[in-house]
């Protein structure tokens, strides 16, 4: 889109384009004051970058804002949400000024911080500091992906960039530093940064906790650096985008703009004091006086919006354009063009499951879940190849690599079993940032005790209904000898408590295969596997009840009842289910009607409708027992305040699994005495 000219200074930096600026700047100002809630010191500052991005840089169409090959822009910065929303106004996204009104208003369109889905334009949920910089190396992973799949000679049907706008409080974030890092590494050079380097933060002076050279430490990750830019030399930073989106394709490029937060502002221009609050009427007043805006709140010249409008029509053109070249496309590549379109719109292909149905039911000996899970990414893939994923440096543990799929690296930009290293918070948020590009289902692995290095980007995922699949073994103290430090307790719940995640614990083989088809299925959020490293024997063949398709999506099922109305309930999730299974079994022999349900979901069974609910867990019967290796709190919600909870409130031991399982109570006769104690 851009060449390598510099523009000169008449071309750029115009009247008209100063004044646009400054209804960045005032837009953003009227908002947070109307609210008398945000954060106006960044936006003051960044207005003249913003501009240059989104009118001289930026490849875009306001009116068609999901345009498959459009730039994307993360603001990783996103307490400075009100630049994003002035700029979406101005430019022509639908987002009307009464939005803008509205900011931080109860079903307002311009929430706190900007939310993937609610607002167009916006294109990650963002806040907490680091995670839109880490999603923005998601998106440039993502279109590298599909550029590499489906562009063939004269059909550059993937073509685009991504911006992250980032703050100082990114650049102090670990998570931003991980993902940067592999960024460098796999060389993914259509990401640029642009880093608002205005040396404050909440605290005031961010000399009192961060005096680093970002520049040389983005350098050592492998970035092009292109530094120093004045935040109000409009001309250099027109010209330092550029050359970011021209030079160096094998490097992300991290642009550095000296701005001056609350630009404009006579008292409290380059200050903590306009980062994080309304700035008052009267400063406000100064700030109109000092800059010459002449208008009253939310008022905007028609000539400023007719300057910055033009790119709905130029937009427009270019995505017109991208169609007829993918008709084209098409035209020479119609099974690609076809799944290029099921891929972007996150379509499933018909028969995608067939490998998995074939492996339903394959499994008679006891083996770990994490092995099952395995089976069944080597059996979906070949008809699925867009599932992409891979481990925190854990692969041959967590079952994810894939054979025959290669290695995904800036030397074969065709494999697709991932290498995320050591970074687990970095891996999560760049999954996010894949799965919110679309084209792709991106699957993560680590070890449960570690999801919660990756449970910021877990949680924001879920807020976002970003589509992917968690993966994590080792789910218990039944891992055995590495003792504490890496068996899960608490994790499991934690989990649960997350809305909009779907957690699955399965029990044998079956539930785990089943678990994957639901996964890949869950279009509208993530979903977590929950897997053990230790074997388990298939429930059909220690007594439960046939298995049918099914049972899992419904989140629990009766896998054994006796003859009669049950007196007792026990219920079990994953590696536990055969201690409840065993103890109803044992019960059901000494005379006592006995039920065991296996629940591998409480979110699945909780959408099921109240008549089902019922029949798995009569309300009548109130004498109920839950076994699982983890924390006792939350069960109440099913065992009620007159049933029992077995499991874990305290820390795990190093030894065998099995010695530890005994120890810690989970065995059948305990299950079976607990049960006995009720009645």
């Amino acid at each position: 889109m851009s060449n390598t000219q510099s523009v000169s200074e008449p071309a750029v930096s115009t009247d008209i384009a100063w004044r646009s600026i400054n209804a960045i700047r005032f837009l953003s100002i009227d908002a947070v004051e109307q609210a008398n809630s945000g954060h106006p010191g960044a936006p003051m500052g960044l207005a003249p970058t913003a501009y240059a991005l989104w009118q001289h840089a930026l490849k875009h169409a306001p009116s068609v804002p999901d345009w498959a090959d459009r730039d994307r822009v993360v603001l990783s910065a996103g307490h400075a949400s009100m630049l994003l929303y002035s700029m979406l106004h101005l430019t022509g996204y639908d987002l009307p000024i009464d939005e803008i009104k509205d900011f931080r208003q109860w079903e307002s369109k311009t929430p706190g911080h900007p939310e993937f889905g609610l607002t167009a334009g916006v294109e990650a949920t963002t806040g907490p500091l680091g995670q839109g910089l880490a999603n923005a190396v998601g998106f440039a992973l993502a279109e590298k992906i599909l550029a590499n799949t489906f562009n063939r000679p004269g059909h550059e049907i993937v073509d685009h960039r991504t911006y992250a706008i980032c703050s100082d409080g990114d650049m102090m974030e670990g998570v931003a530093s991980e993902a940067a890092s592999l960024a460098g590494t796999l060389q993914l050079g259509k990401l640029i940064v642009i880093y608002d380097d205005n040396q404050i933060s909440i605290e005031g002076d961010t000399d009192k906790a961060f005096r680093e050279d970002v520049s040389a430490r983005f350098s050592a990750y492998g970035f092009h650096i292109i530094d120093p830019v004045d935040g109000n030399d409009l001309t250099g930073i027109v010209n330092a985008l550029k050359t970011a989106g021209d030079i160096a394709p094998d490097k992300p490029k991290l642009v550095t703009v000296k701005s001056v937060i609350g630009y404009g502002s006579p008292n409290l221009a380059g200050t903590g004091a306009v980062h994080g609050k309304a700035m008052g009427g009267d400063e406000v007043a100064l700030t109109r006086s000092q800059l010459g805006w002449e208008y009253e709140p939310f008022e905007i010249p028609e000539d400023v919006y007719d300057h910055m409008r033009s790119g709905v029509e130029s937009g427009q053109t270019l995505s017109d354009e991208w169609h007829t070249n993918f008709e084209n496309y098409k035209s020479e590549y119609p099974e690609l063009a076809d799944r290029f379109l099921v891929d972007l719109l996150g379509m499933l292909p018909e028969n995608w499951d067939d490998g998995l149905n074939r492996i339903v039911g394959s499994h008679d000996s006891p083996i770990a879940t994490r092995a099952v899970s395995g089976e069944a990414l080597h059996a979906i893939t070949p008809a699925l190849p867009r599932l992409i994923g891979g481990s925190a440096d854990l692969a041959e543990s967590n079952n994810t690599e894939v054979d025959g799929r290669g290695s995904f690296s800036p030397e074969a930009p065709d494999g697709r079993n991932f290498h995320f290293g050591v970074r687990e918070h970095g891996m999560g948020a760049i999954c996010n940032g894949m799965a919110l590009h679309g084209g792709v289902i991106p699957y993560a692995a680590t070890f449960l005790i570690f999801s919660d290095y990756l449970r910021p980007a877990i949680r924001v995922g879920a807020l976002s209904h970003a589509p992917c699949v968690w993966i994590f073994t080792h789910d218990s103290v039944g891992l055995g000898e590495d003792g504490p430090t890496h068996q899960p307790i608490s994790q499991l719940m934690g989990l649960r408590m997350i809305p909009n995640l779907t957690v699955i614990r399965p029990a044998d083989a079956d539930e785990t295969f089943e678990a994957w088809r639901i996964a890949v299925e869950n279009r509208q959020g993530p979903t977590a596997l929950i897997l053990t490293r230790q074997n388990l024997p298939q429930l059909s063949a220690i007594g439960a009840q046939s298995f049918t398709r099914g049972y899992v999506q419904r989140g629990a099922y009766v896998i054994a009842d006796s003859d009669t109305d049950p007196e007792v309930i026990i219920i079990g999730t994953g590696s536990e289910t055969q201690l409840a299974l065993g103890a109803a079994l044992k019960l059901q022999e000494q005379g006592i009607a006995a039920r065991a349900v296996s629940m591998p979901s409480w979110e699945l069974f909780a959408t099921q409708d109240e008549e089902y609910r019922e029949s798995v867990l009569p309300s009548k019967v109130r004498e109920r027992v839950s076994v699982e290796a983890g924390t006792t709190i939350g069960w109440e919600r099913y065992t009620g305040f007159d049933g029992a909870t077995i499991g874990i409130d305290r820390y795990g031991a190093s030894a065998p699994g099995d010695v530890v399982m005994t120890n810690l109570g989970f065995t059948v006769e305990n299950v079976v005495d607990t049960a006995r104690s009720l009645l």
